[in-house]
C-alpha cells in the first residue's frame, strides 16, 4: 500500500505505554476527523529495521509533526528520564531548517501536559510555544484541531464537535472490535487506524 501524501501525513511523536494510551488514541482519532493521516513508527513491524532510521524516513514524509514531550519524568527501574520524544523533535525540525524545498515546509504542534514546564528541561524550543493538555484527552483533541485549522485552506469540524464524535466512535468500538475479530483492549496501531477511519467513513459530517 503506498503512504499516504506528503501533505495530508502526520507523524505522532509521543510515548506508547499503557499510560499514555488514551491521550494517543484521542489524538490519532482528532488527526483523521480533520481529514489528515497519522502516522508512527509502531504502524511497521519490522525487526529487522534499525529504529531511528524507520523514525527517520517517517519524518521525512510527514509535512506535520505532533510532538508530545510531557514524559521527562525519571524511569523507576533506571532513574533515568526518557529522551526518545525530544530527541525526534530535534530530529523533525532539523529536516525542517536543513532539508531540500518540500523538508523546510514541515510544521509541527508541540504538547505538554502544562504549558510552560518545557522551560525546565528544554528550553532551547521556547520559540515553537508548546500547548498543554492536562494529560485531558478531550483537551488534546481541541489543540491538534485548531492547530490544523490554522494550516488549512478547508472547513474543520470545531474541537468540541469533535471531542464529541470520538466519545461516540469509543461507545461503539468495542462493537465494530467484535465485528472484526480483534481485541479491543490490544489494538495495535494498524488496526486501530483502520477502525478510526471505517468509522469516520460511516459516520461522514459530508453525508
Amino acid at each position: 500500500m503506498p503512504a499516504p501524501r506528503y501533505e495530508e501525513s502526520v507523524f505522532v511523536n509521543c510515548p506508547f505505554d499503557t499510560k499514555y494510551g488514551a491521550l494517543l488514541d484521542a489524538l490519532v482519532f482528532a488527526v483523521h476527523d480533520c481529514g489528515f493521516v497519522a502516522r508512527c513508527a509502531q504502524e511497521i513491524r519490522d525487526t529487522g529495521q534499525v529504529r531511528i532510521d524507520k523514525i527517520v524516513k517517517l519524518i521525512e514524509q510527514c509535512k506535520f509533526g505532533i510532538h508530545d514531550i510531557s514524559r521527562t519524568e525519571l524511569d523507576p527501574k533506571t532513574r533515568l528520564p526518557r529522551f526518545n520524544m525530544p530527541l525526534e523533535l530535534g530530529i523533525f525540525l532539523g529536516a525542517k531548517i536543513f532539508g531540500e524545498r518540500r523538508q523546510k515546509q514541515k510544521i509541527c504542534l508541540v504538547l505538554d501536559k502544562e504549558r510552560y514546564r518545557y522551560q525546565k528541561f528544554c528550553s532551547d524550543i521556547a520559540g515553537q510555544d508548546p500547548w498543554a493538555h492536562n494529560n485531558h484527552p478531550a483537551t488534546a483533541i481541541i489543540a491538534v484541531r485548531d492547530w490544523l485549522r490554522t494550516h488549512t485552506r478547508f472547513s474543520i469540524p470545531s474541537g468540541s464537535k469533535i471531542v464529541e464524535r470520538y466519545a461516540q466512535f469509543r461507545r461503539a468500538l468495542p462493537i465494530m472490535c467484535q465485528r472484526a475479530n480483534l481485541d479491543s483492549n490490544k489494538l495495535i496501531f494498524s488496526d486501530y487506524t483502520a477502525l478510526v477511519v471505517e468509522w469516520l467513513r460511516e459516520n461522514s459530517l459530508l453525508k
